[in-house]
């Protein structure tokens, strides 16, 4: 099915990409990233994060995005479900100073308070400094469950219906401190 849906998705994604007003944070380190950003304004419930930033609804933030159909484009030979965690893993470190470089230089640099994103993908977010928050309202995280469907059928060789329905969606949080104390060049 990969191999039939791919090519499509390709040719789609540059229509996402500017409909939805993505752009890619250089970094000067190396041009290549894995992760699309917009600022935003925070539409969820308030949080504090550990190191006592609060989120509340309306505050700026990063929204981040994988590009996925890159990735999926450059894991679709790579068997082990194991490994294809490790190059995530290693694409989305090597992107994160790009993204604290990409805050400090955007004109609402001094207003962004962090970086949000929603991933079912978790296992390795704390080890990268996030922290990874349950989405609480049950129609926005459904909604988000179907989006990442087809994402996880793609990326998984053998995807057994059984962990398709138990993956579920997460926010991913990291304050703007956190990131350039752990990021900056």
């Amino acid at each position: 099915m990969i191999r039939f849906l791919l090519p499509i998705w390709t040719k789609l994604d540059p229509i996402y990409f500017k409909v939805s007003r993505l752009s890619y944070p250089i970094n000067k380190h190396t041009s290549d990233t894995i992760l699309r950003v917009r600022v935003t304004k925070y539409k969820g419930r308030n949080i504090t994060l550990m190191d006592g930033t609060s989120i509340n609804t309306n505050d700026k933030l990063v929204k981040i995005h994988l590009h996925n159909v890159r990735l999926l484009n450059e894991l679709k030979d790579v068997k082990s479900d194991i490994k294809k965690t490790r190059i995530l893993y290693q694409y989305v470190k090597q992107s994160l100073p790009g993204l604290d470089e990409y805050i400090q230089k955007n004109s609402h640099g001094s207003d962004i308070k962090g970086v949000v994103g929603i991933t079912s993908l978790t296992k390795c977010c704390e080890r990268l400094g996030f922290e990874v928050i349950q989405i609480s309202h049950p129609f926005y995280k459904k909604f988000k469950w179907v989006s990442f469907l087809l994402i996880n059928i793609l990326s998984h060789d053998k995807l057994s219906l059984q962990s398709v329905l138990k993956q579920s969606p997460n926010y991913l949080f990291l304050s703007k401190q956190k990131l350039t104390s752990l990021y900056r060049k």
